[in-house]
């Protein structure tokens, strides 16, 4: 921060400019809240000021509150005295100039104002719900005053950004200005327009209605869409209030509300997750002075489910990409599949027919090596065996130009193997996307161990520019988050040996909170590909625990959703899993062969198996160097396996649980299931310091 005041009051004639400057983004951090209202007193004293804007200099109107202090026992301004409460009650006019962001405080800010203007790329709305709390600024009692119930219900249990002209044909905004219009001068010339206007225009002075059902109708939503989580309901408490209360009542029933969620369980979780997300960019051992380097000519090797995957994820971000494959037909099949999934989003009504037209058409496929060679970095997606992709990285050193990046999008093969074969190998890493490529915000970034820094921040930069959330990981088997994972997913199937079935540990996993319980999940991604990655980790490791009953419904035929078979049945056409009695016999005959003695499992030990088992690789992990963060996991947890983003990560769940607690247990299952329950140097030691998960101190980054 610079030394001049976060907030100023400057005179443009008879108008009084109260500007905003806490960089980055306005948000609501020390010092604003009280420079709004000195402001304001100060203005509505001065007899030459007719009327008052209110704006924000730099990138953003107020891009909400500082989060930082959120659950830290900060000190809050009684009802009434507060910034919305003052403006509100402002005896001149004050009209809200937006541009950039105004959300959370800082639309409800702007809601206090008596007019709001914006720009057209404004974005405005209230995202608290998605830090497990609600709008606490009078956001829950006066945007259904302007939009009415059912559109600010809507809103606030989405949290979604609302482009300024839909927020104009909601009411929320006065005026959009004309593309181009100098937001001061125009909201300076709005500001001495209405400088007379008697009486001035409150929010708090509307009254709304609502539909009858309308909030039940929105509870039973939120039960289906965000299973264990307080916030969704009490925001729905808080827009109820509005319409059964007096605006100062239904003030107080939201602080009320507020209170309750601001230091509960699920919004610290949620905050731990937000800034995970930010601390993940971050990559500490590299010197300061790298930068990324720009590219414009991006190309797919592969138009496979993944290749096709990735080349929509350009697309969609505005890039012209190439794509080609071994032969026509397969690069038919793969255009052919591309155009399917778009025309899926356009039934379903989350893209334009116009938009899909737009993005198909800046997907180029392409015959041969030769029409790649201008490109600046191309990805290959081909099939996960090193012996077809070794002869392909070969081809595009040869055929790319000098500085041209060169990324494998391989979920655990050994990137300096592949690197090995270029003449490049700073300037090849990994890029692991998540299935659906298109869909999934997980982008893994591989280090080898010879790429450049510059080759690791175009990569980890790489995948922000198409709409993902980049975290880096050391070259090892799986790299982290699948190796992370591997003992989650073996686990799972061992516990079938002992007497489990499919269906019940996914409805633990469901009730959990994932969207999906693993065993579903595994028919769709196909139990083909989990059967290679066995079979070549049980070549290299003559120790390696098989799964027998997983590698018998892959012996059958048993695919997934492909083959409408695998550890569920499915209708043709229909992708809903259906328990199978073709799989119990299966697992029921396995058991039998092994001699395992069958039993009964609680809800509890079926989660604790499968998480434990991954937070003590995740511990070997960190040990090992290839991974910079505890946090960091947490992110490829939420952002490639569907984690519940109220729990905030594998491993802030386990600081939950107490690192003694899940020591001891994977002790006492060591003792019974031998080996595999070992527990790491690392969970050894932090279970003896008392030193949480998130406070590990990881081996320097190899």
């Amino acid at each position: 921060m610079s030394d001049s005041p976060v907030v100023r009051l400057e005179k443009d004639g008879d108008i009084g400019l109260i500007i905003i400057n806490y960089p980055p983004v306005n948000a609501l951090g020390p010092g604003v809240s009280e420079g709004i209202i000195e402001s304001l007193n100060t203005a509505n004293a001065d007899p030459s000021i007719k009327a008052l804007v209110l704006i924000g200099d730099g990138r953003s109107f107020i891009a909400g509150a500082d989060i930082r202090g959120f659950g830290t026992g900060r000190k809050h301004l009684p009802l009434g005295q507060r910034t919305y409460d003052a403006l509100d009650a402002s005896s001149k006019p004050v009209v809200a100039a937006i541009h950039g962001f105004a959300l959370g405080g800082g639309l409800e800010n702007a809601l206090a104002c008596h007019y709001r203007i914006a720009v057209p790329s404004a974005k405005l709305g209230l995202p608290e719900v998605l830090i497990g709390i609600l709008p606490g600024g009078g956001g829950t009692q006066r945007l259904p005053r302007i939009v009415g119930a059912q559109t600010a219900l809507d809103m606030i249990t989405s949290g979604r950004h609302v482009p300024a002209p839909e927020a104009a044909l909601l009411g929320i905004l006065d005026e959009v200005l004309p593309e181009g219009a100098d937001l001061r001068q125009s909201a300076v010339a709005f500001a001495r327009k209405i400088a007379g206007v008697t009486p001035l225009p409150r929010v708090r002075d509307k009254t709304v209605t609502a539909e009858p059902g309308v909030f039940e109708a929105m509870r039973k939503s939120v039960a289906r869409k965000a299973r264990n989580q307080k916030a969704p309901y009490h925001c729905i408490a808080a827009v109820e209030a509005a319409c059964n209360l007096p605006f100062d009542e239904g003030i107080r029933r939201e602080a009320e509300l507020f209170a309750e969620l601001e230091s509960s369980d699920e919004a610290k979780a949620l905050r731990h997750a937000f800034f995970a997300e930010r601390e993940v960019a971050k990559l500490p051992d590299l010197p300061r002075n790298v930068v990324a380097h720009e590219f414009t000519a991006p190309a797919v090797i592969g138009a496979g489910t993944m290749g096709g995957g990735i080349a929509m994820a350009f697309a969609d971000f505005g890039f012209d990409v190439k794509i080609l494959d071994a032969t026509p037909e397969a690069l038919d099949r793969g255009m052919e599949r591309i155009r399917s999934n778009y025309a899926t989003s356009v039934k379903r009504g989350s893209l334009g027919a116009d938009e899909m037209q737009r993005r198909l058409a800046r997907i180029h496929p392409v015959g041969g090596y030769t029409d790649i060679a201008d490109s600046d970095v191309v990805i290959e997606a081909v099939f996960e065996r090193m012996d077809v992709k070794k002869p392909i990285f070969e081809k595009l050193d040869d055929i790319l130009k000098p500085g041209a990046f060169l990324f494998s999008n391989t979920s655990a093969l050994d990137m300096d193997e592949l690197a090995s074969v270029t003449k490049r190998p700073e300037y090849v890493a990994g890029t692991h996307f998540f299935s659906p490529a298109n869909v999934m915000k997980l982008l893994e970034v591989v280090r080898p161990s010879k790429a450049s820094p510059e080759t690791l921040m175009t990569a980890m930069a790489l995948g922000r520019r198409i709409g993902k959330i980049s975290a880096m990981a050391g070259n090892t088997d799986g790299f982290v988050a699948n190796r992370s994972r591997a003992p989650f997913n073996s686990e799972m199937v061992i516990l079938l040996e002992e007497g489990c079935l499919p269906e019940q540990v996914d409805r633990v996993m469901v009730d959990f909170g994932y969207p999906m319980g693993p065993f579903a999940v595994g028919d769709l991604a196909g139990l083909d590909i989990g059967a290679e990655g066995r079979r070549r980790r049980a070549l290299a490791n003559p120790n390696y625990r098989k799964l027998p009953i997983a590698d018998k419904l892959v012996e059958l035929g048993r695919y997934g959703q492909k083959t409408n078979a695998g550890w569920y049945r499915y209708d043709k056409g229909d992708r809903t899993p259906r328990p199978d009695p073709e799989v119990a016999a299966i697992i029921a005959s396995v058991a039998a062969e092994l001699g395992v003695p069958q039993r009964s499992f609680t809800d509890t030990e079926i989660l604790h198996r499968l998480l434990f088992a991954s937070v003590n690789e995740a511990c070997r992990i960190l040990e090992e160097g290839k991974a910079y963060r505890a946090s960091d996991i947490d992110v490829m947890w939420l952002h490639g396996f569907g984690f519940p983003r109220y729990r905030g990560g594998l491993m802030f769940w386990a600081d939950g649980i107490g690192v003694k607690n899940v020591h001891a247990q994977i002790a006492a299952w060591h003792q019974r299931y031998g080996e595999r329950w070992a527990p790491s140097l690392l969970l050894r030691t932090l279970s003896e310091t008392g030193t949480p998960f998130l406070e590990a101190k990881p081996a320097p980054f190899v």
